[in-house]
């Protein structure tokens, strides 16, 4: 093997080590918060910004092993473990540092109960995907898209406490107010809601495979289509947004079809 070979049969490797630093990092981040000077910088920002800097590791190791032909089970549970901490641990501990100003016992169960949801998410995921698999859906909420649903918060913050200071829309002024105190009591109640939907039973797609391996469909094209335009016009406020649509969507239209085929069933016994 020669020694650019070696080079990127490492690489995938590489890749995953670094979604396991940079959820490390989150927590350190985060963990900032607190009478100590900042610098200017918002700690619970950039820790926001080191989950979803993972996230993209994650998604792109699994390709770049694949395309580097090396594809194996030490591979798949070092993500595994990589992904506990940068998609568990760091979005529970975020949550926490984010909302310490409310009940701290209720918070950290919550926290842990997510923590907890996550790896059996993992493990889950480990022992029933196959080889032969088209990895076009999941089983649950995938792990990342929990963490990001929790990582959008402060992110969407930011773009609030902005909004709220500039002072130039006296209206956006008073919503950007309103949601500030509003998103601390409601991340808690999704971070809950994001690992119970983990260990659901509620397909999920796979988006990123569907997009750029899968079949793609005009369905496709106007959910593109649709993110894009929601991203122009909200900005920060888009991605707790975006990832709460994908998280809520499907178990909302689970149950949708779930009361329409009981609603048909008793039509059809009358």
């Amino acid at each position: 093997m020669s020694k650019r070979e070696k080079m990127f049969a490492v690489l995938p490797t590489l890749l995953t080590l670094g979604n396991a630093a940079c959820g490390f990092g989150s927590i350190t981040f985060a963990a900032k918060v607190g009478p100590e000077p900042t610098e200017g910088l918002d700690p619970l920002l950039i820790a926001s910004l080191l989950i979803f800097l993972a996230m993209l590791f994650d998604m792109l190791d699994g390709s770049a092993a694949r395309w580097a032909r090396q594809t194996s089970d030490f591979g798949a549970f070092l993500d595994s473990l990589c992904d506990a901490i940068s998609c568990g641990v760091a979005p529970a501990f975020l949550m926490l540092q984010f909302c310490r100003d409310y009940h701290g016992r209720l918070l950290w169960v919550i926290a842990a109960l997510f923590v907890i949801c996550a790896v059996l998410r993992l493990a889950r995921f480990n022992v029933e995907t196959d080889d032969d698999d088209t990895h076009e859906f999941f089983s649950g909420l995938p792990s990342p898209a929990a963490a990001g649903t929790v990582a959008s918060f402060p992110i969407a913050q930011h773009g609030l406490l902005k909004l709220a200071e500039a002072g130039i829309d006296p209206r956006a002024q008073q919503i950007a107010q309103w949601l500030l105190p509003a998103m601390k009591l409601a991340l808690p109640f999704f971070t809950l809601a994001v690992a119970c939907l983990m260990v659901s039973r509620i397909q999920y797609a796979h988006v990123f495979n569907q997009l750029f391996h899968g079949q793609r469909s005009r369905q496709h094209l106007i959910q593109l289509v649709f993110t894009a335009a929601v991203v122009y016009m909200v900005r920060e406020m888009a991605v707790p947004l975006i990832f709460g649509w994908y998280a809520f969507a499907s178990p909302v239209r689970a149950l949708w079809m779930r009361t329409v085929a009981q609603r048909l069933h008793k039509t059809r016994q009358i």
